[in-house]
């Protein structure tokens, strides 16, 4: 359909320079539905098989193929760098605050001329335009999506994740932000690298993305028109899962779960994982090859609330020092890397096996008309599963899914953590459960230090390099510093701020993988979010607590006990294990301490919220878990 037939679109006050490429376009879809979407994934002829090709200097290219399946379409990059996120991809080409590589200092010239050929471009293609909310449907900001017909895929992954919505159902509006699909032009302009280009004004925010692959642009390229928007009005998106669990005595606590990438955003919202027997595997031993087991009867009932984006608007806060959150996507981009064969997730796997309607899936290997299974993952060209298969699931095929905004009770921050011994100490003598003051909770946030390889991006050498040998990197400010647009002071002092007025809010730091000898994969955080809600909405008086010995580990209980079992105290002390011993743990303890202070001191500049100031000058002067309390009082 033409523009001219579009009287919707024509409603939408646009840019005069998008108004007249879309003029001068062949041809505009603008679909009634998602099943008319859907249909336009598979191509012309519908399937089997779809190959998403484009002249690149008089060669045809193909950058993806959609393969028809009985449960959705897979979508498969020929490329295994397309595969995942390229953690380099972002450039700014305005002039507003920033602390990212503008556009112009990265290729030596303006952005405007590029625009300008990215829309003569889309000028001369059919093209699909889809309106969305940043924000989810019921939160966010009218917005609009410009992409190829035969990148339809692109477009259905967007309107998944952020919710369907029509033009009639907006109404007339002024985009606040507008996402722009041009894929021949990483190779035609940047060498083949994925570059998403961010242009803003103070009312719009413009997003060209020069790649298929939607976690730059499609996911995390929203996610950064939130951030910009929150920056200018005062609030946050946090990058950051939710959830409400119940305990077998009905006890509700809800949890909100950050952290680095790989720090267990997702697991927050998993089932606690059993032996066949029933037994829980909390951790086994690297050194001895002891298995640790737990034995649970019942255990406590999840119903998520947030997934990977969760939305802290001012219009849900009650102004009583909680912090209430809502969920900034209507569908979730679910990594299913650590599925490998059936029954693993029975109810995860009802849903994406036979789902409502057909969905999304990415570097799974589909079969034409059979069904697409989310542990057969693409084969990279080494021969092994490609890291980062995925799958867009609407939040209302999740079972026990909450819609309402929740008060958040407990917050707490994943980190992935080496093994330490003796004969190799690392970081990684962080216990199961380290409860701190506000204070410690900021710079962890601040850094949110990553030390284990993130699957969903594509390492540079040298953070590879750093965590091959044991380092950490640090992902900045909340977790979601790779995706924002501003500067990372300004970033501080809101989430500082957004601390200090939640002063109902408990914090609390759990780490996966390892703990001194023993790896634990998530079983760390699964039993620690288990002892918190049965504490009652994470309630741990400070009689229950003592001081850690390394001091940005804040607190660690006493003692945990469910269900009449008690953890082994070494997993709560990991510097007692046989294995890693004080020597080992002092060790780490200063790996973790030089790290924070390096990473610390880069935000003590004048535009540094004073009480921040305050705080990182405190570690900075190896200051006491009990100094870092009398900055910002603990709530029991």
């Amino acid at each position: 359909m033409s523009v001219v037939a579009c009287p919707s679109l024509a409603d939408v006050a646009l840019p005069p320079e998008v108004r007249a490429a879309l003029d001068a376009c062949k041809s505009v879809i603008v679909p009634s539905s998602r099943a008319e979407l859907y249909e336009l994934t598979l191509g012309p002829a519908g399937g089997p098989v779809f190959s998403v090709d484009y002249d690149v200097n008089g060669v045809p290219y193909t950058e993806a193929t959609v393969t028809r399946c009985s449960n959705g379409a897979a979508v498969n990059y020929p490329e295994d760098y397309m595969r995942r996120r390229d953690p380099d991809c972002m450039r700014i080409a305005d002039d507003l605050p920033t602390d990212k590589p503008r556009y112009r200092d990265v290729f030596g010239s303006e952005f405007a001329s590029v625009k300008q050929e990215t829309l003569d471009w889309l000028s001369e293609q059919e093209l699909v335009v889809v309106p969305f909310k940043a924000g989810g449907p019921r939160f966010g900001y009218p917005s609009l999506a410009i992409i190829p017909a035969n990148a339809a895929f692109f477009a259905l992954a967007l309107v998944d994740l952020q919710g369907w919505v029509t033009f009639d159902e907006i109404g007339p509006f002024t985009p606040r932000s507008i996402l722009y699909v041009a894929p021949p032009f990483r190779h035609t302009h940047f060498e083949g690298r994925q570059v998403v280009v961010h242009d803003r004004t103070d009312t719009l925010h413009e997003i060209f993305a020069y790649n298929l692959y939607p976690g730059p642009s499609a996911k995390k390229g929203v996610f950064s028109v939130l951030l910009d928007i929150g920056e200018h009005e005062g609030w946050i998106t946090a990058h950051a899962s939710s959830v409400r669990v119940t305990t077998p005595y009905e006890n509700e606590t809800v949890i909100m779960h950050e952290g680095a990438s790989g720090g267990g955003k997702s697991e927050m919202c998993q089932e606690i994982r059993r032996e066949d027997d029933g037994r829980i595997l909390f951790g086994t031993n690297v050194v001895t090859d002891e298995p640790y087991h737990l034995t649970l009867g019942e255990t406590s009932t999840l119903a998520p609330v947030t997934d990977d984006m969760t939305l802290c608007h001012p219009s849900v806060q009650r102004g009583d020092g909680s912090l209430v959150v809502a969920d900034a996507e209507d569908g979730w981009f679910v990594r299913v890397d650590n599925m490998k064969s059936y029954g693993e997730d029975p109810a995860f796997e009802r849903a994406v096996i036979h789902p409502q309607e057909p969905l999304v899936f990415f570097s799974i290997d589909g079969t034409p008309d059979a069904t697409a299974l989310p542990w057969e993952h693409t084969l990279d060209s080494n021969g092994k599963r490609c890291p980062n298969p995925r799958v867009i699931i609407p939040r209302r095929f999740v079972k026990g899914v909450i819609d309402e905004p929740k008060a958040v009770d407990v917050r707490t921050f994943g980190v992935r953590m080496p093994a330490c011994t003796s004969e190799k100490p690392t970081y990684g003598i962080m216990g199961m459960m380290q409860v701190v003051p506000p204070s410690l909770a900021w710079m962890w946030r601040l850094i949110a230090p990553r030390g284990d390889k993130n699957p969903s991006i594509g390492e540079s050498k040298a953070t590879t390099s750093t965590l091959k040998h044991g380092g950490m990197v640090a992902e900045g400010v909340g977790s979601y510093w790779p995706f924002a647009t501003g500067t990372k002071v300004g970033a501080a002092n809101l989430l500082l701020k957004q601390i200090l007025d939640a002063d109902r809010v408990r914090y609390v730091l759990t780490p996966n993988q390892h703990i001194g000898a023993y790896k634990v994969d998530f079983a760390a955080e699964w039993i620690t979010r288990e002892y918190l809600a049965r504490r009652g909405g994470g309630k741990i008086g400070a009689d229950h607590l003592t001081p850690a010995r390394c001091s940005l580990f804040g607190y660690r209980p006493r003692e945990v006990k469910i269900d009449g079992q008690q953890i082994r105290p070494t997993i709560l002390q990991p510097e007692n294990q046989s294995q890693v011993g004080l020597e080992a743990y002092d060790a780490g303890a200063e790996i973790l301490t030089s790290f924070f202070k390096s990473e610390l001191s880069k935000f003590l500049t004048d535009d540094l919220d004073p009480l921040g100031r305050q705080i990182i000058e405190t570690c900075l002067a190896d200051g006491s878990v009990e100094d870092y309390v009398a900055l910002t009082p603990m709530h029991y």
